[in-house]
């Protein structure tokens, strides 16, 4: 008779062996995913990479993703697919898995940019050199303009909401085919449309992510857009040559003025204005004394000005969106430096408002098409419902980031959006239990710009779902030449950065969060 001791070992082996061999038949091959059955979802291709494989982007570049290649770091089963949820929809997306010796257990989504119909390789790839599994989507439609959604009532929804819930629930599924396992995290990650998709996610499917970055969010659309056309109708609709077009030469004259009174008022002389609601500037100061020159604003032009901090407002006053704020100057171009109106803006009212391409952005009312835009689309395509319950009481957490200097979306958009939650939500101190806010002093939208603009969100948020810290500051930093020269805490709103009174102004750690008295 063998030994008790020598049984008892052998059958610790077996057990050892026979765990391995099931998790060996637990995961599924790349190849073997084609075959996965999903509801409404066809697996077009699976394609298998090794580390440093070069992939070429063959969609043409636009304002929110580059075209070119994207060198694979990791070895990754690529699955490409699309959802028809509806006769008229067909949403693209893709889910990269990585080998399972470097997959970190958890699975991230990324966001898109505009109305702009490309899946983001760029983020994608960004996700996958952190070991997740990831996926994106086109939202439904394929291009860089507006003119998709023309007759197209189903791709509006897709583009809305539809489509990162679809892409969700079925990248859940291949995560968990290829793995043998569910992931044990979800995480989302976007800016521009993409924070607004992550709100969406929040606000109408809360089981979908455990945690959610949200990026300079384009949620209120409706609003968002006229205050855009708005913006383009005082600065050109009499044309580039009429008294109270500002031109880009001039966009300096205003920057330097509002630097001047209100850079230093956080006692820190740096460029870069820390809190711009505690700017008191008035643009009458760079009003020409005489005659008109480079280093002058015409009365007219001051006018201008004075219309795009003040953004725009319904015929009572109320106000429809925010302004630019002081410390923006320098990148209106996009939004009033013509000769044509701002793309997006031009083109969401033609082909989603009006259903004309005809439609001349001169001809705006916006008190009226405001309200119209509001009616039509508004339960559709905005984000904004204050109430996160559902998503709080499932351990859901938010991190929102938006740049003062947002030339795109104003980031009192944010502001208005976060003040709101905090109401809904039981007050600040309840609401920070779960979602936090942090405004990036100089960045321009979602990312460059003065300052320290540099910065893990997604890393903050990790460590506040997975051990429990809250963060209650993240440090930004600012790189020339490939060596960092200034650090600075992004504080959660509505504290900002406060410098001790010593040490190195370029340095985080000589800077505290809190209330200032400025």
């Amino acid at each position: 008779m063998k030994p008790a001791r020598i049984v008892a070992g052998a059958s610790i082996l077996l057990v050892a062996c026979l765990m391995v061999v099931s998790a060996a038949s637990a995961q599924q091959s790349c190849e073997n995913l084609k075959s996965l059955k999903i509801t409404n979802v066809t697996i077009s291709a699976t394609e298998t990479y090794g580390p440093s494989h070069v992939l070429t982007i063959p969609i043409p570049a636009s304002p929110f993703a580059a075209a070119g290649e994207l060198k694979i770091t990791v070895p990754v089963c690529r699955v490409v697919a699309y959802a028809t949820p509806t006769q008229d929809s067909h949403i693209n997306f893709e889910v990269w898995l990585p080998r399972a010796s470097t997959w970190n257990g958890k699975f991230e989504a990324v966001g898109n940019g505009g109305f702009i119909g490309q899946i983001n390789y760029g983020e994608m790839n960004s996700g996958l050199g952190r070991g997740y599994a990831i996926a994106a989507t086109d939202t439904g439609h394929t291009g860089n303009g507006e003119d998709w959604a023309l007759g197209h009532p189903e791709k509006m929804i897709d583009w809305a909401y539809r489509s990162v819930h679809v892409m969700t629930l079925a990248s859940k599924q291949l995560v968990k085919a290829y793995y043998g396992k569910p992931a044990k995290l979800a995480y989302w990650d976007g800016c521009s449309t993409g924070g607004k998709q992550g709100l969406t996610e929040a606000q109408r499917y809360p089981d979908d992510f455990d945690g959610i970055v949200a990026g300079a969010p384009a949620n209120y659309i409706t609003h968002l857009q006229a205050g855009s056309i708005y913006m383009s109708w005082v600065a050109l609709r009499n044309g580039t040559s009429a008294p109270e077009y500002l031109p880009p030469s001039k966009y300096p004259v205003l920057h330097k003025a509002a630097l001047a009174a209100c850079d230093a008022l956080d006692g820190v002389k740096d460029g870069v204005i820390e809190d711009p609601t505690r700017c008191r500037f008035n643009p009458k100061v760079t009003e020409c004394k005489g005659a008109d020159g480079p280093d002058c604003l015409t009365a007219p032009q001051v006018k201008t000005a004075e219309a795009i901090y003040a953004g725009a407002k319904f015929a009572n006053g109320k106000q429809i969106y925010p302004g630019m704020e002081p410390g923006s100057e320098l990148a209106w171009r996009a939004m009033a430096g013509g000769p044509e109106p701002v793309g997006i803006g031009d083109g969401f009212f033609k082909y989603m408002v009006f259903d004309n391409p005809n439609w001349d952005f001169r001809t705006l009312n916006v008190d009226r098409d405001t309200r119209y835009a509001d009616k039509k689309l508004g339960s559709m395509m905005n984000a904004v419902d204050p109430n996160l319950k559902a998503f709080d009481e499932r351990g859901g957490k938010l991190v929102m980031y938006h740049g003062w200097a947002d030339q795109l979306i104003a980031p009192g958009n944010s502001i208005n959006y976060y003040k709101s939650v905090v109401a809904a939500m039981g007050g600040l101190v309840k609401t920070q239990t779960f979602a936090r806010l942090f405004m990036v002093p100089g960045m321009t939208h979602c990312a460059g710009g003065t300052g320290p603009t540099v910065f893990d969100a997604l890393g903050a948020l990790e460590k506040w779902r997975e051990e429990g810290v809250a963060p209650s500051k993240i440090i930004a930093s600012k790189s020339e030449h490939g060596k960092v020269v200034e650090t600075r805490p992004l504080c959660p709103y509505p504290q900002d950065a406060i410098y001790k009174g010593s040490g190195d102004t370029n340095d985080a750690a000589n800077f505290v969060c809190g209330n200032p008295k400025w």
